[in-house]
């Protein structure tokens, strides 16, 4: 059996992870203690079967020469399911990465927690959920491979809290398994929904890839989330922004940010970052494609990157909504960053909100305070990057940074400004005009303390906005957090006065 096989064995999983022979274990030998005889025997057969003690191995192994610690499920061990000796394992394990602050990656396979001991196997997972937390906590990454099957209190426990997750092609995942559903419920549970690949649709899970792919895409993210920012601040040089303001009439600067062919966050991170790994969606069941989430090295500085996504299938000239569940991934991302104590660059280029009864019923208002309070108060370093169109609280969203940047045809404005000429002249001819008194430009944005530099844009731009928000987010991350933090708060208090 391949390690690209859906039934790949825990051994095989880990040795399609780690580099070839750095695999140590962390296994204590395991007793068989219960007096319930065909229990017993199972026990026996499994162990027979696969050479292991238990459902579960752990231990250590280089990922392209990193350390990390990995556990792993063993199906053929009656499931895959955690009883009392499997959960203690995992427990273990899970304390020792924390205590020698290692990264961890989990692959489980489970049909959930072991029947044959009942309510106590069932509790196993409120501890081993409470050890991964105290990990995360710790300021540690946690990696979740999901293979198949994965499903039941594995699932609802430690298969759920990853930073990142991803999961086999075609593996069955889900709360309930198919055989208890139909028993429960007299039919078949709807085919289609507890897959691997409906799962990313629906930003469940980050990735859908083979075991073969897995030390590769780990490697590229670990080389973000364990990347030592403060370093980065002391090799990466000064770059400079704002150059001599261009007097840019402000209707030439909105119609050029609208242009259907300007370059995005995509394009953005394409020319000027590396180790890049996009996340998708809520990771609690959302997914909007107006929000663009991911791990980079932007100008050479790790960071978490969120930004509005104008997407390949936007309307031209208008780019992509965004809607409440956008606004909640991009929660997700300013979760990680303050866990893991990574930069945040967060890059606006929204033509506004998405206006629907699903936004509305989804909460959007409500999302977009809870952005806005997020951000002002998040630990980490945080950096906006005003890209192109700036419109409304779609924008201001994502807005609230120690330092931001602009792109000189970027502007930031209460509504599009179609919208607010409609308020203010019940037309929406006078859209430059009242665009231009409100201020909206690079260059008034600069004046009333918006924002801090301006990068010209023209040839060569996206690779020297690059550089310019590396040395950005160097800078931040080299700073004192108090005095970052103290300082957002007040530069957000007097603008304006």
């Amino acid at each position: 059996m391949t390690a690209n096989s859906p039934r790949a064995t825990a051994v095989e999983i880990v040795e399609a992870a780690v580099d070839p022979g750095s695999w140590r274990c962390w296994d204590e030998a395991v007793e068989v203690t219960t007096e319930d005889a065909a229990y017993r025997a199972d026990l026996l057969a499994a162990r027979e079967r696969t050479g292991l003690d238990e459902s579960v191995i752990t231990g250590e192994g280089r990922v392209r020469g990193r350390r990390v610690a990995l556990v792993a499920c063993e199906f053929r061990f009656l499931a895959g399911s955690i009883g009392v000796a499997a959960g203690e394992r995992l427990v273990r394990a899970v304390e020792r990465a924390t205590a020698e602050r290692l990264p961890l990656l989990a692959a489980p396979a489970s049909g959930g927690t072991r029947m044959q001991e009942g309510t106590v196997a069932f509790l196993q997972m409120v501890k081993v959920a409470a050890a991964i937390t105290d990990h995360k906590a710790a300021g540690l990454p946690y990696l979740v491979y999901l293979r198949h099957p994965t499903t039941g209190g594995v699932l609802a426990s430690w298969g759920s809290l990853g930073h990142l997750t991803a999961a086999e092609p075609g593996a069955l995942i889900g709360f309930l398994g198919p055989r208890v559903h139909q028993a429960l419920y007299g039919e078949e549970f709807p085919a289609g929904v507890q897959v691997a690949e409906n799962l990313l649709a629906n930003g469940l899970v980050d990735a859908v890839l083979p075991a073969s792919r897995l030390s590769g895409v780990a490697a590229r993210a670990l080389s973000v989330l364990c990347a030592d920012p403060a370093a980065a601040a002391q090799v990466s040089a000064p770059e400079p922004a704002t150059g001599p303001c261009e007097d840019v009439p402000t209707a030439e600067s909105i119609r050029l940010s609208r242009l259907p062919g300007r370059a995005g966050v995509r394009e953005l991170l394409a020319a000027a970052a590396t180790d890049v790994t996009p996340l998708s969606g809520t990771a609690a069941g959302e997914r909007d494609p107006g929000l663009m989430l991911a791990l980079a090295r932007v100008g050479g500085t790790p960071c978490v990157v969120l930004g509005h996504d104008r997407g390949e299938h936007a309307v031209p000239g208008t780019g992509q909504a965004l809607g409440p569940a956008g606004l909640r991934a991009a929660r997700r991302g300013m979760r990680i960053a303050a866990e893991l104590g990574l930069p945040l660059l967060t890059v606006v280029d929204t033509a506004g909100a998405a206006l629907s009864r699903d936004a509305e019923e989804g909460g959007l208002a409500g999302e977009i305070a809870r952005c806005l309070a997020d951000l002002v108060t998040l630990p980490a370093p945080t950096l906006c990057l005003l890209l192109g169109q700036g419109a409304g609280g779609a924008a201001l969203a994502l807005l609230p940074a120690d330092r931001v940047v602009a792109a000189r045809h970027a502007w930031l404005s209460p509504l599009p400004p179609e919208g607010a000429s409609a308020i203010l002249y019940r037309t929406t001819d006078r859209a430059y005009e009242v665009a231009d008194r409100q201020g909206v430009r690079s260059a008034d944005l600069l004046a009333n303390g918006i924002v801090d530099a301006v990068v010209e844009e023209g040839e060569d731009f996206l690779p020297r906005l690059g550089r310019v928000l590396g040395s950005e987010l160097a800078a931040l991350t080299a700073s004192d957090q108090g005095e970052r933090l103290s300082a957002r708060r007040a530069r957000y208090r007097r603008i304006g006065l």
